[in-house]
């Protein structure tokens, strides 16, 4: 189980994470993860199960599934991040491992240097880069 103290409770957090954070996106889940390195803290995760994954009690199921799974991958994350972790419809319906294999996919996506600059270099003639 994710411990209390690396929740993410505050809307403002929340909203941070998923305008100025990065995003992985996968079939279940879209994750955003937001590197705060002047922050020295625990890692925040949160957790975003909307209406159309379900009704109420696939909602928790989903939520329950994903904090555990979370808890497992917590030590992972840099010092001071935000991850928020959002279910798709489709997350009603995954098994335990596609979940799972999802968020790892996620991270190790999020988590491959971050450096600044990366991925946007310039475009040639042929529109590649």
């Amino acid at each position: 189980m994710l411990p209390s103290g690396q929740r993410m409770r505050q809307r403002a957090e929340f909203t941070l994470a998923v305008r100025r954070g990065r995003r992985a996106g996968r079939p279940n889940i879209v994750t955003h993860l937001l590197r705060r390195d002047e922050i020295d803290a625990e890692p925040l995760a949160g957790f975003i199960v909307a209406r159309t994954v379900g009704n109420a009690v696939v909602r928790n199921k989903v939520r329950r599934r994903l904090r555990h799974l979370v808890a497992d991958r917590v030590a992972r994350l840099p010092r001071g991040s935000l991850l928020v972790v959002r279910a798709n419809p489709k997350a009603a319906s995954a098994g335990h491992d596609d979940l799972a294999a999802d968020l790892d996919s996620a991270l190790d996506r999020l988590l491959r240097d971050q450096s600044p600059g990366r991925g946007g270099g310039v475009r040639t003639d042929k529109g590649r880069t």
